[in-house]
């Protein structure tokens, strides 16, 4: 099953052709999910944000990771990295139920790279677009956390390491859909529910090296974004 955007409203995007709109449309310094707001030892991420680790050229968006002089408290150095996200802007975007979500990336090659696309708000209605990691370079993580549903996707065909995805969410109310360059790859059957809203993150993380492996250097790890779509469809399926 291939997803048709021309049947949906489109609601929001972010083409990444002007300067990023910091505070009115996107916040970059500081999350929610993150313990500390701008840093976050939890979950194998080295992330100190930093929102000059964004930059924007030729309609992209670059976000680059790089070592830091700071320590986490879990004794780890930090690296600065980028994050964008709609919570605290000005706008205070949310997608809700029924919203089709499409960012298309190209995947970094560098090890301890995390990217992701993801929802988050009052400290869960987490569902994630995708996650990669580029240790496992041909596979995307795809995950509903509000009502527990996963899957891995492999296809060296489409994901593999500098190559561009275009990757895409449908938030149903008992069903979430997952879509890689428009064909459907996973629906979990579980939703997230008839009042369902979430603030977007979009962010490139630093693993720590507890699950996937650390950086293996000081090089800068970078991630690059064409764009950020949000589609209002129907919410009731």
């Amino acid at each position: 099953m291939t997803i048709d955007t021309a049947t949906f409203t489109p609601t929001w995007s972010e083409e990444f052709d002007a300067p990023i709109a910091w505070g009115a449309k996107w916040v970059g310094d500081r999350s929610s999910a993150y313990r500390h707001c701008d840093h976050n030892p939890d979950d194998n991420k080295l992330d100190w944000l930093s929102p000059s680790c964004v930059t924007v050229s030729g309609g992209t968006a670059t976000f680059t990771a790089t070592p830091a002089d700071r320590i986490l408290e879990n004794g780890l150095r930090a690296w600065h990295t980028g994050l964008l996200t709609t919570e605290y802007s000005e706008e205070g975007f949310r997608v809700r139920t029924g919203d089709y979500v499409e960012t298309r990336v190209q995947l970094p090659s560098r090890v301890g790279a995390w990217p992701a696309l993801w929802t988050w708000k009052d400290g869960r209605n987490e569902v994630d677009c995708f996650e990669y990691h580029p240790d496992n370079p041909n596979l995307l993580e795809l995950s509903n956390h509000v009502n527990c549903s996963s899957a891995y996707h492999t296809d060296p065909g489409a994901i593999a390491p500098g190559r561009w995805v275009t990757v895409g969410t449908r938030y149903g109310a008992r069903c979430v859909e997952w879509y890689v360059n428009g064909d459907r790859v996973f629906r979990d059957g579980t939703g997230v529910g008839d009042d369902w809203s979430a603030y977007l993150i979009l962010n490139l993380s630093v693993c720590a090296g507890q699950y996937h492996p650390a950086p293996n250097g000081p090089a800068p790890i970078t991630f690059a974004v064409d764009h950020v779509r949000v589609y209002r469809g129907a919410p009731r399926w």
